[in-house]
């Protein structure tokens, strides 16, 4: 594998993490994720193996009727037996169910909560399989189709305001108010963080995006670097003055460092000389961002990335612009990363509620404005 790309390596280590899940499962899955293969990328068939490996663990463990063999011996027609009652209970069972990440059984069992998101999710999957069963002729119905999905309630979307994006990049560049400990470590990633932090602010990539880039996707005479988005198609993107500063500090102390074997392309590196992995950025984000926005606990790339798709939108107001800046399929995901504009209207409500008698001079004030705009209507239409 040392002659595949970043992203090809990580592709083939999903394709192995999906078969060793399907092993265990009915061959059915196994079939259904062949089937959506040319359709999918392995990121989602991974999801989708996942998500299949709970509700059967389910069925094993918490329905008698299907706990007498293997999981991987399940026939059609042990599929075809699932009632709508069997998808009640998952349906309760995903609320809070108890799982053993580790491979000693003699670690506690911890605790998994799914929300609505997650909830929904995962009926979708398993919506998935059975439409695909169905079609096949595999089994008589979908009976997944009589279980409806939870309503998502919308949430506020957390952004950084202009104060807080500030803070951040100030908090990577000087390490004030980190920990005596995190200051040794920022010491040495200074440059490295300031530009990664200042990349996703300016461009608004993802963070797979970000840590699969290689030094020869920089081209800092253009302002303008490759990506490789989801699906494997590749794009060029711009960065503004502030951020080809970042690159370019950052580039000079990377073209020093000696990577290691299979590393040696990669733009981001660990201290250990490694291309830096998705959830130590991640760690990283939320170290800075617990000093420059100690009041959003939940700052993420994703969030980084939100805020980028706002600021352009307030900019632009061109929404098919920021899906495209995004690399979005549909306008409708895009809707979901900039803040909703009422935002501003709700904000802005407090300038007409007046008290202490103050009402009634801004009620005249409102009065006179639109007897002045009735009157230049009036004279419009003469």
């Amino acid at each position: 594998m040392a002659d595949f790309s970043y992203r090809d390596q990580v592709d083939a280590a999903r394709i192995i993490q999906i078969r060793e899940i399907c092993r265990d499962l009915p061959p059915a899955c196994y079939d259904f994720i062949s089937a959506i293969t040319v359709t999918t990328g392995t990121f989602t068939r991974l999801a989708y193996a996942m998500d299949l490996r709970t509700f059967f663990h389910f069925l094993q463990t918490e329905r008698v009727a299907f706990s007498h063999k293997p999981l991987y011996l399940f026939k059609d027609e042990d599929l075809a037996a699932v009632s709508q009652s069997d998808l009640a209970a998952y349906v309760d069972y995903l609320t809070l169910y108890y799982k053993n990440d580790s491979v000693d059984q003699s670690h506690p069992l911890k605790p998994l909560v799914n929300h609505e998101l997650a909830i929904k999710r995962k009926l979708c999957s398993l919506r998935a399989f059975y439409d695909y069963l169905f079609m096949n002729q595999r089994v008589p119905s979908n009976v997944t189709q009589l279980i409806a999905l939870p309503k998502v309630h919308e949430k506020p979307i957390i952004r950084l305001s202009e104060s807080e994006m500030s803070r951040l990049l100030s908090v990577a560049a000087t390490g004030e108010k980190l920990t005596a400990r995190q200051q040794q470590y920022q010491k040495l990633t200074m440059k490295r963080d300031y530009a990664m932090l200042s990349l996703f602010l300016g461009t608004g990539i993802r963070v797979s995006e970000c840590v699969s880039l290689n030094i020869a996707d920089i081209n800092l005479e253009d302002h303008a670097f490759l990506v490789t988005r989801k699906g494997g198609n590749q794009v060029m993107l711009y960065f503004p003055d502030e951020v080809a500063e970042a690159l370019n500090a950052y580039l000079e102390e990377r073209n020093k460092i000696e990577a290691l074997p299979g590393h040696e392309d990669a733009l981001f590196l660990s201290l250990q000389r490694r291309r830096i992995t998705q959830r130590a950025v991640q760690q990283l984000v939320k170290k800075y961002a617990a000093v420059a926005a100690p009041l959003k606990p939940k700052i993420s790339p994703h969030k980084l990335r939100s805020t980028f798709a706002t600021n352009l939108y307030s900019a632009t107001g061109d929404i098919y612009l920021v899906a495209d800046v995004l690399g979005h399929s549909s306008v409708e995901t895009t809707r979901k990363h900039y803040a909703d504009m009422r935002e501003e209207h709700r904000r802005n409500a407090v300038n007409y509620v007046k008290l202490s008698g103050q009402k009634e001079t801004a009620a005249s004030d409102s009065s006179e404005d639109s007897g002045t705009a009735l009157k230049k209507e009036s004279t419009d239409k003469k």
